[in-house]
């Protein structure tokens, strides 16, 4: 079953009818570029098979219904509230992130009435922007009832910035724009090159399949209760860094000045300079790689961007550790975490050949270190964020 059967199907059973239409949104895979959005840089994104669907119908009354279909089958319903009436922390939980993205879109004239109804498969907590695509399904879902058209490429990165807006002021987390853009606007068979500051836009063909190769998503399932403060500590750490050294951002901070700013700053600081400043030319170097059709050898890069993650940013844990070590020990040709850290997933990089034996070998040192069983699939780059039926 799809996921926008899924919503369909929970929406006729929460309210007795038809929904008038159903729109989806993946989650998202970063290739590469991991807390560089914040800082004006690039990344590189693509769209996972995995996807949120909201099915969606209008109301003439200015309320919100939110319902969830969960994955043990059962249908969570949110509290109604009326669209003028919404205020960032009401409602809370995960309804906060539809909400959320209504009290933008209002400032947009969107102020209409909706039952919504979401359900899908992009996993929860496993750093793959289940999130953002709970916004994108929304924010398409509401645009849509509104009569608006399908958006093209510019207005998918618009909306893509009023779902992030919706994540940092509604719900008070304070993420970048790679993920809602990433699920906005992520072509199939393509990574997507963002330079954040410009928003320039890039879909690099990438087929790993075509290569004899696979991005193979090892999800360990474990989500560090620090990983929000953590997360928000970064930015804010950045952002002082940014103040300390003078710069509009600290993409403005290059490889050949980076040793002279390191040594103006604090000692917490420093290191946090080194991954953002680092990591911007990681992502351009696999990004030239790729366009080169050369593949195989992105994998140093995405090893030297988990080292630095690691040790500079200080955003992984013990469980994406091994999975990664152990990944690269079975023959990956590179891995990495994945996502904002403190848990989630990491990628790994590998040969078709090999893919059983790595996936083997994590199984079994996870199982070895008494950590919960990870979820193992392979990542297939696919499309954006659209309306699955009228």
């Amino acid at each position: 079953m799809t996921s926008a059967d899924a919503a369909a199907g929970a929406f006729r059973t929460v309210h007795g009818s038809e929904p008038r239409g159903v729109w989806s949104a993946p989650g998202r895979v970063n290739l590469i570029g991991e807390h560089t959005d914040y800082n004006d840089g690039f990344v590189l994104p693509f769209a996972l098979p995995h996807r949120l669907a909201a099915a969606a119908s209008p109301r003439d009354d200015k309320v919100l219904t939110l319902a969830t279909l969960g994955s043990d089958g059962r249908i969570q319903e949110a509290e109604a509230s009326r669209i003028p009436d919404l205020r960032p922390g009401e409602p809370d939980g995960w309804a906060a992130y539809p909400a959320g993205v209504a009290w933008v879109l209002r400032e947009h004239g969107i102020d209409g009435g909706a039952d919504i109804v979401i359900a899908g498969d992009v996993p929860t907590g496993a750093g793959l922007s289940s999130s953002a695509a709970i916004e994108c399904a929304a924010a398409l879902a509401l645009l849509g009832l509104a009569g608006h058209d399908e958006p093209d490429q510019a207005r998918r990165a618009e909306i893509a910035k009023w779902a992030q807006r919706a994540e940092n002021e509604f719900v008070g987390v304070p993420t970048g724009v790679l993920d809602q853009t990433a699920s906005m606007c992520c072509v199939e068979g393509h990574v997507l090159f963002l330079d954040v500051r410009s928003g320039e836009i890039e879909q690099v063909p990438f087929d790993a399949e075509g290569a004899g190769l696979r991005v193979l998503v090892i999800d360990t399932r474990v989500k560090h209760a620090h990983g929000e403060s953590g997360y928000g500590e970064r930015r804010r750490g950045t952002e002082r860094a940014t103040e300390l050294l003078g710069v509009a951002a600290l993409r403005d901070v290059d490889g050949a000045g980076l040793q002279a700013a390191l040594d103006t700053l604090p000692e917490d600081l420093a290191p946090l300079v080194r991954h953002i400043v680092t990591e911007n030319d990681r992502v351009l170097e696999a990004t030239r790689l790729l366009r080169a059709g050369r593949m195989a050898e992105i994998g140093p890069v995405l090893d030297a961007s988990h080292v630095s993650m690691r040790d500079d940013y200080r955003i992984s844990c013990p469980e994406l550790d091994l999975a990664v070590d152990v990944a690269r020990e079975a023959g990956a040709l590179g891995a990495r975490m994945t996502g904002g850290g403190f848990g989630g997933s990491a990628i790994a990089l590998v040969r078709e050949s090999d893919q059983q034996a790595v996936e083997d070998a994590v199984n079994a040192a996870f199982e070895q270190a008494d950590y919960r069983k990870p979820r193992l699939f392979t990542a297939v780059p696919s499309a954006g964020a659209g309306q699955e039926r009228p």
